[in-house]
């Protein structure tokens, strides 16, 4: 006589989840710094548009301005194009926004040295026209 052998009703549940667990799909992968940094921009810091009749993203983040490249999947890769010079003190950003006007961005950047007032140690007001060559227009991070 052949008997086949008889699962138990926790066996069979068991045996139940493991087969829904294998369909189920992959967990995306986790998001990059730069793509959460893209992800979490306020309005203000972040410019999707065209310039020049060409497609650009760009992103201010801590002072300084970056061109956002998206790859396959959720790639976000950021590429510096813009910061203020340097300063011989620890500084902090206290002024950043990226506005639209006519053919063109407008980035105000401005850190404050650490300890001291007002606003601003180095930063100012460029403008750029293709997302690559800005030209400085002020002195002030004017907002």
């Amino acid at each position: 006589m052949n008997r086949r052998p008889r699962l138990t009703p926790c066996a069979a549940l068991l045996v139940l989840l493991v087969l829904l667990s294998a369909c189920q799909p992959a967990p995306p992968a986790p998001l990059s710094k730069a793509a959460i940094a893209v992800r979490d921009a306020a309005p203000e810091d972040l410019f999707v548009g065209r310039l020049q009749g060409v497609d650009i993203e760009l992103l201010v983040q801590d002072c300084k301005v970056f061109q956002v490249t998206r790859g396959p999947e959720q790639a976000v890769a950021l590429t510096e194009v813009l910061a203020p010079p340097p300063y011989p003190f620890f500084t902090d950003c206290q002024r950043q926004s990226l506005r639209h006007e006519e053919d063109a961005v407008i980035a105000v950047l401005g850190r404050m040295a650490l300890g001291a007032g007002g606003c601003c140690a180095t930063g100012g007001t460029w403008r750029t026209r293709d997302g690559q060559t800005w030209e400085k227009i002020s002195e002030q991070a004017i907002p």
